[in-house]
C-alpha cells in the first residue's frame, strides 16, 4: 500500500492510526511519506481536502475502522461536492467477521458510496496495485472526487510475499474541442448583444486564467466568477465584474440581468442555482467545460464545447479574431461593488464592518498568499467583496458549504504552498468545532494564522431568520476566552480592541514563523442593512 501510495507521487498523508491498521501506519513511518497525526478525523480528511485543492492532485486521509471512518465522512462529502480529488483509506474488520453482527463493524461501503466517486473494499492483498491505481486515477478524472478503500484487518498483518509492484501512472491528454461545436458557438455570439462570461470551479482548476483574460480582452466580454473561481479572472482586470453566488440580488447580478448569452467556462450547478443568472430560461448558454452539463430548467445549455478549457477559450478567440461586442450593461454593478469596498477602508466603528474586516485581510496578504474561508455569513461578506487575482487564492466551500473546514484545511494548503503566507478566515461557531486542530499545527510545525470573526451566535441562521422570519431563535451561544485557549496550546493569542488593530496586528501574525490566533468582535447588524440596500436597488435599476 505504501509502495503504491509513493508511486502515485504522495508526499503526505493525514490521519489517525488504529488497531486494525497499525501495519500500514508502521510502514508509513519508515517511508518518505510525511504523517501528520490529527486531533480528529474530520479534522484530517478537511487537511486532505484542502491540499488536493491546491495541488490538483488527490492528497491522502487515513484513519482506523467504524467511527473513525465515520468521522471523516464530512471531508469526503465535502471533497465530492467541492470537486476535490481525494483518496480516503480507512481499515475494516476481518472478512471472517463481516458476515455477522461484530464488534466496531458496520458496512463502511455502503455509507461512502453515495459521498464518493467509488467506494469498495479491498478483497486480497494481490489486489491492492490494481484497486490503488482505480483509486487515484478516479479521483484525478475530468471532474475530481473523493474515492473510498476499506482495508480489512486481517489484510493489513498479511505477511505473504506477493509480487505487489505498483502500476504505472496513467499519461491523460488534454482534448482538443470538436471544430463543429465551436462553430455553432462562434455563430451565437455573432448573433449576440451582450454576452457574458460566468467563469466557475472548473476554470480555475484547469488554470484558465491566460486563456479567459485573453479571451476577454480581445472580445470585450464582462467576466464574472463564482466562489469557487475567485481569482481565475484577476479582479483588477477592467473587465471582471465580481462574484456571482450571493443570497440576494447582488451588484454582479446587473451584469446578466441585460444579457442575451451566457459564456459558462467551467462552471458547475452544484457552485449555486443557475436560476440566479438566467431567471426566466431565455438566455443562450455556452457550456464550456471538461464534461457535459448536467440538466436544469434553468440551464438550456445550446451549445456545448467539452474538451480543455483552454483549447476551447482559445479557438472561439481565434475564430472570432477582430469581432469585438461593445458591452457598457455591467458598469454601474462594479461601481457600487468598488464604493462599498471603499468606505469598509474607512469606517473606524468597533466592533468591526465586515467591511473595514475585508479590507484589512486584502492589505494584510500578498497576491499569492491564501485565505480560507469558512462558511457562514464570513463567507458572504469575503466572497462578494474580498478582491482575488488568482486562482485557488481564497479557498470556499460552496458544493457542500460545510462549516469548520477552513482551520484544518489551512494546515492542508500551507504544506502543499510553503512559500505562501496562509490565513483561516472562521466565524467563531465554526472555529470551536474543529479548534482542536491548533494543537496539531503547533506540534507539526505548520505556520499559519487563524483570523475569528467573533459576535457570539451563527451569524448566518441568525442574518436568515431575520430576513424571512423578522425575528431569529437559538443562535447566540457563549466562547472560551480564545487568546487563552490558543496559548494554551502553544500559540500565540491575540485580541482586537479597536479598528485600527486590526491590519497591524494581522501582519505581525502572518510576518511570524508560528501559529496565531486572532479574535475580532465583528458588527453583524451591517447584515439586514446589506440585503435592504440591495432591495432597493432591485426596485430601481
Amino acid at each position: 500500500m505504501v509502495k503504491c501510495l509513493e508511486n502515485e507521487g504522495v508526499a503526505v498523508v493525514f490521519g489517525l492510526p488504529g488497531e486494525e491498521n497499525i501495519r500500514f501506519v508502521q510502514a508509513l513511518a519508515a517511508s518518505d511519506i510525511r504523517y501528520v497525526l490529527t486531533r480528529h478525523e474530520q479534522g484530517a480528511a478537511f487537511m486532505a481536502e484542502m491540499y488536493g485543492r491546491v495541488t490538483g492532485r488527490a492528497a491522502v486521509v487515513s484513519t482506523t475502522l467504524g467511527p473513525g471512518a465515520i468521522n471523516m465522512q464530512l471531508g469526503v462529502a465535502d471533497a465530492t461536492t467541492n470537486s476535490t480529488p481525494m483518496v480516503a483509506i480507512s481499515a475494516q474488520v476481518g472478512q471472517d467477521r463481516e458476515y455477522k453482527e461484530s464488534h466496531q463493524y458496520v458496512d463502511l461501503v455502503s455509507m461512502f458510496a453515495p459521498i464518493t466517486r467509488w467506494a469498495d473494499g479491498v478483497p486480497t492483498a494481490r489486489a491492492i496495485p490494481e484497486m490503488f491505481r482505480k483509486a487515484f486515477k478516479v479521483a484525478e478524472t475530468e471532474r475530481p472526487a473523493a474515492v473510498y478503500l476499506a482495508v480489512p484487518e486481517h489484510i493489513d498483518a498479511d505477511e505473504t510475499d506477493y509480487d505487489l509492484a505498483p502500476l504505472r501512472r496513467d499519461v491523460v491528454r488534454a482534448e482538443a474541442p470538436a471544430a463543429g461545436q465551436v462553430a455553432r458557438a462562434v455563430d451565437i455570439l455573432r448573433d449576440a448583444q451582450r454576452p457574458v462570461v460566468l467563469a466557475g470551479h472548473g476554470a480555475a482548476r484547469n488554470d484558465a486564467t491566460a486563456a479567459l483574460v485573453r479571451f476577454s480582452d480581445e472580445l470585450g466580454i464582462p467576466v464574472a466568477n463564482t466562489f469557487h473561481g475567485k481569482g481565475v479572472m484577476p479582479d483588477d482586470h477592467p473587465n471582471s465584474i465580481g462574484t456571482m453566488g450571493f443570497m440576494r440580488h447582488d451588484y454582479v447580478n446587473f451584469g446578466f440581468d441585460n444579457a442575451d448569452v451566457v459564456i459558462a467556462v467551467g462552471y458547475e450547478l452544484q457552485e449555486f442555482d443557475p436560476v440566479q443568472i438566467n431567471p426566466n430560461a431565455d438566455k443562450k448558454i455556452i457550456h464550456i467545460h471538461r464534461f457535459p452539463a448536467e440538466v436544469d430548467a434553468h440551464y438550456p445549455v445550446d451549445v456545448g464545447i467539452i474538451g480543455d478549457i483552454n483549447a476551447s477559450l482559445d479557438a472561439l478567440t481565434d475564430a472570432l479574431s477582430g469581432h469585438r461586442f461593445a458591452n457598457d450593461a455591467v458598469a454601474p454593478g462594479c461601481d457600487l461593488l468598488a464604493e462599498e469596498f471603499a468606505r469598509g477602508q474607512q469606517d473606524s466603528r468597533f466592533p468591526l464592518a465586515p467591511q473595514r474586516v475585508v479590507a484589512d485581510t486584502r492589505a494584510a496578504l500578498g497576491r499569492s498568499d491564501v485565505v480560507l474561508v469558512d462558511t457562514g455569513a464570513t463567507k458572504m461578506w469575503m466572497a462578494r467583496l474580498y478582491p482575488t487575482y488568482e486562482c485557488n487564492t481564497c479557498l470556499i466551500s460552496n458544493g457542500l458549504s460545510t462549516m469548520s473546514f477552513a482551520l484544518p484545511g489551512a494546515l492542508g494548503v500551507k504544506l502543499a504552498r510553503p512559500k505562501s503566507k496562509v490565513l483561516a478566515v472562521v466565524g467563531d461557531g465554526a472555529f470551536m468545532m474543529n479548534s482542536q486542530e491548533i494543537e496539531t499545527a503547533v506540534r507539526e510545525r505548520i505556520p499559519l494564522v487563524v483570523l475569528i470573526w467573533d459576535d457570539g451566535g451563527y451569524g448566518l441562521i441568525e442574518w436568515k431568520m431575520d430576513l424571512e422570519l423578522g425575528d431569529h431563535y437559538y443562535v447566540k451561544f457563549g466562547n472560551p476566552d480564545v487568546v487563552s485557549y490558543a496559548e494554551s496550546f502553544g500559540a500565540k493569542g491575540y485580541r482586537i480592541n479597536a479598528a485600527d488593530e486590526l491590519l497591524p496586528t494581522l501582519k505581525t501574525a502572518l510576518d511570524d514563523d508560528g501559529v496565531s490566533l486572532i479574535s475580532c468582535p465583528v458588527d453583524y447588524s451591517e447584515n439586514l442593512r446589506l440585503t435592504e440596500r440591495l432591495g432597493q436597488l432591485d426596485e430601481t435599476l
